[in-house]
């Protein structure tokens, strides 16, 4: 199911459980340690994009009925102008759910990576590194203007979509002039000892600590380690506001706190008691959609007993696309972070998924 697996459980702001198993890879050399670090992939969403968001509410810069309009007054949005903030978070907005923007990098008939787009020298045009030695032209701009000429759904439903997080990590980047890592860096992170959370680790930590995500057969063309597995944001140079952080299970288990008591961290107060509550709150449960702002919540049809009846509605968190899984619940004070790797070798493997095994791990803790 997944090379390793690092899984952390605390209770009443303690940690009672924090252990690894397995190996970076099947080949068993490197063992997992609690230290090392892993793609968080889209838990990226509410560890960093979301608390910057709120923090932007909290100020009054936005509000839940901030329309893409409002965000992008320069811009033609076409069909898109109207859509609110408080629906593109609750993935209620016709978005797309993801746009595969790599493949326009490729050959149609061979799949193989064209020239014009990457290099395997570091330039002035080429100045993105996806991996080790290969590098393409930073594709920020490109990428805004096909999400704004993609196609939205037909229906208004539910449906989970990356392209909200895009569109937020423009704004709040050309509005502060910096990167998303950045923000998140100074805001959060550098303040708490959260040392292990980055984005393009392979920039800074040893690679024997950093576990690896897949080996890449159809994009980059080579192991992916320290470097982002979500092809959008590795065109984005790794820094994605839907993915590329990466972090061990304790400093993940330390946000998750700071969610439980609702701002609120070491000496520091980083938001409000009421807007967290808003943003923890299922805006549009009576359409069927389970989603609070940003945050994943327990089914509200749970047909396929995923969820189980411990769980309180106040409960919260996340998955990642890697094998990720972060949640939550202020009621009963219990943390849960499992980190894994189920991509590597390939993420054709389903099994972790298949056998619901990050969901079964949670009935268990909560019962």
């Amino acid at each position: 199911m997944t090379p390793g697996v690092q899984l952390l459980i605390a209770k009443n702001g303690s940690v009672i459980y924090n252990k690894s198993y397995g190996h970076h890879t099947y080949n068993k050399k490197i063992s997992v340690e609690n230290e090392d670090i892993y793609d968080l992939a889209s838990i990226t969403k509410i560890l960093v994009s979301i608390p910057l968001i709120i923090k932007e509410i909290e100020s009054k810069s936005l509000n839940f009925e901030t329309s893409l309009s409002s965000l992008f007054p320069k811009t033609n949005l076409y069909e898109k102008k109207n859509i609110r903030l408080k629906e593109m978070l609750s993935h209620y907005s016709r978005l797309t759910p993801w746009i595969p923007f790599y493949k326009e990098t490729l050959d149609s008939i061979t799949n193989e990576q064209l020239d014009k787009y990457y290099s395997n020298k570091q330039t002035r045009d080429f100045v993105i590194e996806v991996r080790e030695g290969l590098f393409m032209q930073l594709w920020n701009d490109i990428i805004f203007d096909k999400i704004i000429e993609s196609e939205l759904l037909e229906l208004k439903e539910y449906k989970y979509s990356d392209i909200p997080f895009y569109l937020l990590k423009k704004y709040l980047e050309d509005k502060y002039g910096k990167t998303l890592d950045k923000l998140i860096q100074d805001y959060i992170f550098s303040k708490n000892g959260m040392l292990s959370l980055n984005f393009n680790p392979y920039k800074t930590f040893d690679q024997n600590k950093i576990v690896p995500s897949e080996i890449d057969d159809y994009f980059r063309l080579g192991e992916i380690r320290g470097y982002v597995h979500d092809m959008g944001a590795a065109m984005q140079g790794g820094i994605g506001g839907h993915a590329g952080l990466f972090g061990n299970s304790l400093d993940v288990a330390k946000m998750m706190q700071l969610y439980i008591q609702k701002g609120y961290y070491g000496d520091e107060k980083f938001f409000g008691e009421k807007i967290f509550d808003e943003f923890n709150k299922c805006h549009f449960c009576d359409e069927g959609v389970r989603r609070g702002i940003g945050f994943d919540k327990p089914e509200l049809y749970d047909k396929e007993n995923l969820s189980c009846e411990c769980l309180s509605k106040d409960s919260f968190g996340h998955s990642g696309f890697t094998g990720t899984y972060a949640w939550a619940d202020p009621e009963n004070q219990i943390i849960y972070v499992f980190l894994s790797n189920r991509t590597y070798p390939t993420m054709e493997n389903r099994k972790l998924i298949d056998y619901n095994i990050r969901t079964e791990i949670k009935k268990i803790i909560f019962e």
